[in-house]
């Protein structure tokens, strides 16, 4: 049994939310907002919900379809990225080092694509597109176990990441190497968060009993904090970003209440506006996503040269907005091979939906649009992440 495909309109309401809310915490690094929406969670759990639609029509399709949605964006983004790394001298002496075999994690990225400290803003988001490329990859296995045993399936990912961060040392993830490492606790934090979006797509969700669903969100979520209290960051800032384990039971949690939710959403076609934003955000989030943080660091750049700090009250608002403009540059002009990339013709803003079509809409809409990334800069406190000497300095993601 499968959720009626008029049903993803909500999904698109969700995903723009959290790309909106990444936005956000990035820009003002507010750490409540790890807590009070725990996007990373929620965009894998929606990936995984229009990943198990496509699955259930072909697995090489869906896999294929992805990849080949998600991989065009990120290439552009290191056809203008790598060659100013490299002009601004980016060599082996780097804290983050310069290997050009490892170039090749720009073209697929299995593992943190490399780049230098300097080009951090660009690089620190790369981690969402290796852990959603690897969850895509193990989709058709992930469905053979779920639909068998959807409660194992479920709760593997979570005692993978448990025995990580439980291992002394976390002995096991060093013997891999600190790529290898990073892409294990990734995968591991959000998988469960993935399988929930199968549970709400094959219906699971919705015939657990509101009492069950609330014990077992709520559990998720206690236990979640729970952990983050007594295991807090290096840093003490309580990021939940920064504490994989809490990250991955609170998300599940989170996840759970959103998608078993699912109201209509007829409502949004008497609001253009909005309604028009929520198309926007979808059809180009990969693109907002990669390029939001660069953005960001240039609006202050930018901001200073217009005298944005004399708004007063107004100053972080008035950067803000600067940085918003900015973002439409890639937006306009790059935007269109999200396009390309889903088969579908090339526009300067995406077309706004008919009302017809939002009620039509497919259960697969494309999922590359789960990208938004993990709170801003802080530190991966599980893995070493970086060669040695370097420690964990590499700036943690949204």
């Amino acid at each position: 049994m499968t959720l009626p495909a008029g049903r993803d309109r909500y999904l698109d309401v969700l995903r723009a939310v959290a790309i909106a809310r990444v936005v956000v915490f990035h820009m003002f690094s507010v750490v409540w907002l790890s807590w009070a929406f725990p996007a990373m969670g929620l965009m894998f759990a929606l990936g995984g919900s229009l990943m198990a639609a496509s699955l259930q029509r072909s697995a090489v399709r869906a896999v294929t379809g992805r990849v080949r949605r998600l991989l065009p964006a990120l290439w552009v983004l290191a056809a203008v990225v790598v060659p100013v790394m490299l002009w601004h001298g980016w060599t082996t002496a780097d804290p983050n080092g310069r290997d050009l075999r490892l170039l090749v994690f720009w073209l697929v990225p299995l593992a943190d694509p490399p780049g230098s400290a300097w080009a951090g803003d660009a690089t620190v988001v790369l981690w969402y597109l290796v852990t959603y490329l690897w969850l895509v990859l193990l989709s058709p296995l992930a469905w053979r176990l779920f639909r068998r045993l959807p409660v194992v399936a479920t709760v593997l990912p979570l005692a993978v990441l448990a025995a990580t961060q439980l291992a002394p040392g976390h002995a096991g993830l060093d013997l891999l190497g600190w790529r290898a490492g990073a892409v294990v606790v990734d995968v591991a934090t959000f998988g469960s968060c993935w399988m929930a979006g199968f549970a709400h797509r094959t219906g699971a969700l919705r015939r657990l009993h509101p009492a069950a669903l609330a014990a077992l969100a709520g559990g998720c979520i206690t236990a979640g904090a729970a952990w983050a209290f007594t295991h807090p960051p290096e840093d003490g800032a309580g990021n939940l970003n920064d504490i994989p384990l809490a990250q991955g039971l609170y998300s599940l949690g989170f996840a759970i209440l959103l998608l078993r939710a699912a109201p209509a959403m007829r409502w949004l076609r008497r609001v253009p506006l909005l309604d028009r934003a929520v198309t926007l955000l979808n059809a180009r989030a990969v693109t907002i996503y990669l390029w939001h943080n660069i953005a960001i660091a240039l609006c202050f750049w930018v901001g200073d040269r217009l005298h944005v700090w004399q708004l007063g009250p107004a100053t972080e608002p008035g950067y803000f907005a600067v940085a918003l403009v900015l973002l439409c540059v890639p937006v306009l002009v790059l935007g269109p091979v999200e396009d390309l990339a889903a088969r579908r013709r090339p526009a300067l803003l995406p077309a706004q939906r008919t009302a017809a079509a939002a009620d039509r809409a497919p259960a697969h809409v494309p999922a590359h649009a789960a990208a938004p990334g993990r709170e801003a800069m802080a530190r991966r406190p599980s893995v070493p992440t970086g060669p040695p000497g370097v420690g964990d300095n590499r700036p943690r993601r949204c």
